[in-house]
């Protein structure tokens, strides 16, 4: 933790974003990224003035903030945070300095009134980076002031809550998660929101549909089946946007979403292949126990090479290069598999479409063995670094 003392001042009654006043919100990041402690969060300038710790940490109580910005204003002292208007968005300063700060803030000094010189000026593009290697993306910060003034408060405050919501979307995903979940996710996470559903309730939702969908399969009810898997997966979605908008993501939650994800596709794609020998007579029973061998086979290997990609190179392998982004859009993972069962059930060809995902799970390691060989030899020249960090 600073030794750093968080001070939120209230500019005015912002309307809540994602269910919570944005006070609360600047003080649960600064908690959540090990910042600034509970302890270190005071009320007013008197109570500011009157504590041990050296420096201010000064933030608007009507702005949203992107958490690079505040670990960037936290990086240096005596350092202003203003946007493109000119509007001082925060500051982090010596503490015999904050009363001028707040003063600014109130109006009762006008902005030439003070000594620009004392403090560098910066804007939240200036202030955090770009890159966010958990979210495999390149996104410029931002530092947000909602809106209090009648009618267009509500409307504000819903595109600021469009903002934060895509900026905890990751970058690099499948294209279904990219491009058909987001709009529809948005509005289901509201919901959840504003009832306090929490993330891991949504998770749960999701595991009773993935052992359901798993069950339909192996009966051999696909069309149902998959209407259970797909209803997960984007609940899949829903979850994890839902912990990060509203600061309520936990090591517990991150291992029970990501232990499902990880365990249960192969586990979807047998009880397939035994629905088609079981119930739909579709398939012999000496290629179907060929084909799960192979699924499950390539399945692991193609795990297994990206976590050797990482942990040999310090890179994911779908963010090295711009084209290995382009192929996790399509890889054989979970969503584009179910895309592949979904077509060649509608055509009646369920038999097919387990196949065919069993030869894209094949090719996928084909794929990122050459990955893996590639990076070898571009290793040797210079360190790998993924495309969406600024050089």
């Amino acid at each position: 933790m600073s030794d750093t003392v968080l001070y939120i001042h209230p500019v005015a009654q912002a309307p809540l974003v994602w269910g919570m006043s944005l006070s609360e919100r600047i003080q649960k990041q600064c908690q959540k990224k090990k910042l600034i402690s509970k302890s270190q969060c005071v009320d007013s300038i008197a109570e500011l003035a009157a504590r041990e710790e050296k420096t201010a940490l000064i933030m608007r109580g009507d702005c949203a903030y992107d958490d690079a910005v505040i670990a960037g204003l936290l990086g240096k002292t005596d350092i202003i945070l203003v946007n493109d208007k000119g509007n001082i968005l925060g500051a982090h300063v010596a503490k015999d300095k904050a009363d001028t700060v707040r003063a600014w803030l109130d109006g009762a000094l006008n902005q030439d009134a003070v000594d620009i010189n004392g403090f560098d000026v910066i804007t939240p593009e200036q202030a955090g980076g770009a890159y966010r290697d958990e979210l495999r993306k390149r996104e410029a910060p931002y530092a947000l002031i909602v809106s209090v003034d009648g009618d267009n408060a509500t409307s504000t405050a819903h595109a600021i809550e469009w903002r934060l919501y895509k900026g905890s979307y990751k970058g690099v995903t499948d294209l279904v998660t990219k491009y058909v979940w987001p709009v529809p996710a948005f509005h289901v996470t509201k919901l959840c929101a504003k009832y306090k559903f929490s993330p891991n309730m949504v998770t749960t939702v999701g595991a009773i549909l993935m052992l359901l969908a798993l069950y339909l399969f192996w009966q051999g009810h696909y069309a149902t089946g998959l209407l259970a898997g797909w209803v997960m997966t984007f609940l899949d979605t829903v979850d994890g946007k839902l912990a990060r908008v509203t600061l309520t993501s936990s090591k517990f939650g991150n291992i029970f979403d990501h232990g499902i994800d990880l365990i249960h596709p192969p586990f979807w794609y047998l009880a397939w292949g035994y629905g088609l020998y079981l119930n739909a007579h579709m398939i012999d029973l000496g290629r179907l126990e060929t084909l799960v061998n192979l699924m499950f086979y390539f399945y692991i290997l193609g795990r297994l090479c990206e976590g050797y990609f990482i942990w040999r190179f310090g890179v994911h392998i779908h963010v090295w290069r711009r084209i290995d982004s382009w192929f996790r859009l399509i890889s054989s993972r979970r969503n584009p598999n179910m895309i592949i069962l979904s077509l060649y059930l509608f055509i009646g060809r369920p038999d097919i479409g387990f196949t065919v995902i069993v030869m894209w799970s094949i090719a996928t390691f084909v794929i990122h063995i050459v990955q893996i060989i590639q990076a070898e030899f571009s290793n040797r020249k210079a360190p790998l670094r993924s495309w969406l960090r600024p050089a």
